[in-house]
């Protein structure tokens, strides 16, 4: 185990450091479409289920791909699989193939659910690189073959930031809802990470907090009326912050909680633009990470990546909470207090585990409403 981490630890130091604190770029201002000279697209990127422009993790992803073609003008080219939210592992192939078809020489495919057709492609297109983002083989220890890279997210980090912040502001009475109907590691890792940072700073405080925690309605990752009914009921009864997270789930949570007055928050992003409700958004480098990538692989660095599956996370710069004055809405929590919290995950004082499959439904000073 500790040669492997070694072996992860190296791998990141040669992609470099994907800093969710990268210098602003208009994604606007890039064209998500191009036309090619010659008819083939060298770069291509296949989405997960749900929208391209979904402001969250396709988009996230999408952006890096864009920004490091368009800076190096590569032609590239995005494909999504048919059938939307219902989307099924021969749609996700067939977008696949079609980006092979079209000349892709690196294809960046979204999405855990991708597992086996990028495992069968991977095999059957030797000469093209496979870039799996949230590719999850950390967490059974095996192997990609070597034109495959898998990168994850130590997503429970960012959650846990969101948790402990929040209590420590103030609020006492919590949501998540989560996307992926309970099956998305990502997610189930937020959601792990914001209940294990609400009961620390909970404990510190010595107060009792509570949370409504439920996979409801977010199996598609999309918003719908009655995600937006049952949110609009948690608010109802009391509930003061609600963590959305998966897709555009986001929107039925942003509706809910205009209408109540009450805060919610982004995820993946930073959405304090979308909603002045927003209170924070714990930040995945999601596109930086894939610009990384795409820049080691035109610098002919592949050979001493390809085949493995690193993890980024806080002390890669892949993983925080938004600070500037206009994403900062805490009003007792400080930046200086997040700035402590981060310094002691970095040291190893503060220990957030990943296993979510840990998460109790009661804590000493946390107790959760499973809401079904």
């Amino acid at each position: 185990m500790k040669k492997l981490f070694a072996i992860l630890l190296a791998v990141v130091m040669i992609l470099g450091c994907a800093s969710v604190f990268a210098e602003a770029v208009d994604y606007d201002a890039i064209p998500d479409e191009m036309t090619s000279d010659n008819g083939k697209y060298p770069i291509a990127f296949v989405t997960d289920v749900g929208q391209l422009k979904d402001g969250s993790f396709n988009e996230g992803i999408f952006n890096g791909v864009k920004r490091f073609a368009s800076e190096n003008n590569i032609a590239y080219k995005y494909y999504q699989p048919a059938n939307g939210q219902e989307a099924t592992g021969d749609d996700r192939y067939d977008a696949m193939l079609a980006a092979v078809n079209n000349g892709a020489e690196i294809v960046v495919v979204s999405g855990f659910m991708a597992q086996v057709e990028v495992e069968k492609l991977a095999k059957l297109y030797s000469q093209v690189k496979w870039v799996w983002v949230d590719g999850e083989s950390y967490m059974d220890g095996e192997p990609f073959e070597k034109n495959t890279i898998g990168i994850s997210f130590r997503e429970e980090e960012c959650g846990y930031f969101a948790g402990y912040a929040t209590v420590k502001d103030g609020f006492t009475k919590l949501g998540f809802s989560g996307g992926g109907g309970g099956t998305n590691p990502a997610c189930c890792r937020y959601g792990y990470g914001f209940v294990q940072g609400a009961e620390a700073a909970a404990e510190e405080l010595g107060v009792q907090v509570e949370m409504k925690f439920s996979w409801l309605y977010g199996a598609t990752f999309t918003d719908s009326p009655e995600l937006q009914a049952m949110l609009n009921g948690w608010y109802e009864s009391g509930t003061e912050v609600i963590f959305p997270c998966g897709g555009q789930m986001y929107k039925s949570c942003f509706a809910a909680a205009a209408a109540n007055e009450a805060w919610t928050m982004g995820v993946d992003s930073d959405y304090a633009s979308k909603s002045e409700w927003v209170l924070t958004s714990p930040l995945k480098g999601v596109g930086a990470a894939t610009y990384d990538i795409l820049k080691a692989y035109y610098e002919g660095k592949w050979d001493e990546f390809g085949g493995t599956s690193p993890v980024y996370g806080t002390k890669e710069g892949a993983i925080a909470l938004p600070t500037s004055e206009e994403s900062w809405r805490f009003k007792k929590f400080t930046v200086e207090d997040y700035n402590k919290m981060v310094e002691a995950v970095l040291s190893g004082e503060i220990k957030i585990d990943n296993k979510y499959e840990n998460q109790k439904e009661e804590y000493p000073n946390l107790k959760i409403e499973i809401v079904k």
